[in-house]
């Protein structure tokens, strides 16, 4: 089984958990583009290292994401990860506030992005959570 990894920035924290088969991200504020592509690149890295298609993204602390970054990380990022993952099925467990997700569902320069995301055809899953317990769980449902 691979060792527990830890990778820790000022913007986010990446943990792949063993014990749960599960990569948590868990980011700290807001940030730039720029930045915040070289997070998800980090991220997508250790989950091939660990063989890992169950991610927890924690976004409650990013009130304030770039309608660019959900543009680029829906159609772009996310298709891009499940390609790397097969033949497992990406499994988005989005771990978010509920202001900033009505935020999101409510604002037209997100809305497109959101409902894009949670389509069931994309190749990959998405769900959005309140409760971090819930969205483990669905995360393991996907390994059986």
């Amino acid at each position: 089984m691979p060792n527990s990894t830890v990778l820790a920035t000022t913007t986010r924290t990446i943990a792949y958990r063993p014990d749960l088969g599960i990569l948590i991200v868990r980011w700290h504020q807001d940030a730039s583009l720029s930045v915040l592509q070289a997070d998800y690149q980090t991220m997508l890295d250790v989950a091939i290292e660990n063989n890992c298609a169950q991610w927890l993204l924690d976004v409650r602390r990013r009130e304030n994401t770039d309608p660019q970054l959900s543009a680029w990380a829906s159609a772009t990022f996310y298709p891009h990860a499940a390609a790397h993952l097969l033949p497992q099925r990406l499994r988005l467990g989005i771990l978010n506030s509920a202001y900033i997700y009505d935020r999101f569902r409510n604002d037209p320069a997100h809305q497109q992005h959101v409902a894009y995301m949670l389509a069931p055809e994309r190749p990959f899953l998405a769900n959005v959570f309140d409760d971090e317990g819930e969205a483990a769980r669905w995360l393991q449902e996907g390994k059986k």
